[in-house]
């Protein structure tokens, strides 16, 4: 059988150190009847990391960007210059991961056994490595859209692959025709979360959305957020009101949800929402039980592949 060709990709700008761990992380990785090739996207990266990557990992092919790309016009660079090569499967990864030896086999195997799927890994905490991070997030209009679950460890989630309403784009693996079929992730929506974006409506256009439990990958744990009225009052309204790549953007915010929420109505409802329960979270934190990812899918055992 002729070996799967795999076409990783990712977008960096100045984590040197980082991006060499996760290249390192990659070296290792058992590539039994595959052939993959590494792009890295360096946006404007002044810390040296292109040259690094050059220096120590020959065979990786750098792309320099201008330093205004971000992570999803990043991520579309790396991926049109994947497709030149014709693969089978492109893979969109975070350079924050470590890879376990297995991760792209397993991914790469679930896919060949699902078609019109796309694969995500199952991600796991740098600092704590039994714990599952951004993993099978799902809708809540009620609740302000998209919510993410935080007591699930590798011993919580199903042990074979599973249906997810989106993908969070840290580790995500996808069949060429995707590209064909849907276009690219769009950063006019979001130029930070485009995964989030094009995994919802590659969903809505009746693909399925898998996580693959036996492809283990280690992430950085996301920084605390920094409070966006911390910057001072002209620039917090120029995050709330102009600048639509910062995080805090009420009109990126509000695209993102009406894009990837059921429904325009439900996505512009659960923006509103989103404010009222952060009010409310303020004054009251009602302890609730994450209920394990293994007991809700042998509820429904039809969401498992």
């Amino acid at each position: 059988m002729n070996a799967k060709r795999v076409e990783l990709v990712t977008p960096v700008h100045n984590r040197r150190e980082i991006t060499l761990q996760c290249l390192r992380s990659l070296s290792r990785i058992d590539r039994t009847g595959l052939k993959t090739h590494i792009i890295v996207v360096d946006d404007g990266s002044t810390d040296g990391t292109a040259a690094a990557i050059r220096e120590q990992f020959p065979d990786v092919q750098v792309i320099q960007g201008d330093g205004d790309l971000w992570y999803t016009a990043g991520t579309n660079l790396g991926i049109a210059a994947a497709l030149e090569r014709d693969p089978d499967y492109i893979l969109c990864f975070n350079d924050d991961s470590i890879f376990d030896a297995k991760a792209v086999r397993a991914l790469v195997e679930c896919a060949e056994g699902n078609t019109e799927s796309v694969v995500g890994a199952l991600l796991l905490l740098w600092d704590q490595p039994h714990r599952v991070f951004q993993v099978a997030p799902f809708w809540k209009t009620i609740r302000g859209g998209w919510q993410h679950r935080t007591q699930q460890t590798v011993w919580t989630v199903p042990a074979e692959a599973f249906r997810v309403e989106v993908i969070v784009g840290n580790c995500v693996l996808y069949p060429k025709k995707v590209f064909d079929l849907f276009g690219f992730p769009d950063p006019r929506i979001s130029a930070q979360y485009g995964d989030a974006e094009f995994t919802a409506r590659v969903r809505k256009g009746g693909w399925k959305l898998l996580i693959e439990p036996r492809a283990r990958v280690f992430c950085k744990p996301n920084d605390p957020p920094r409070s966006v009225f911390s910057l001072g009052w002209r620039k917090a309204l120029d995050a709330l009101f102009v600048d639509q790549r910062h995080g805090n953007n009420l009109i990126h915010q509000f695209r993102q949800l009406r894009r990837t929420g059921p429904s325009h109505f439900a996505g512009a409802a659960a923006f509103f929402l989103f404010y009222i329960n952060l009010l409310w979270r303020k004054v009251r934190r009602p302890a609730e039980r994450e209920p394990e990812l293994a007991e809700v899918y042998a509820r429904e055992p039809h969401k498992l592949r």
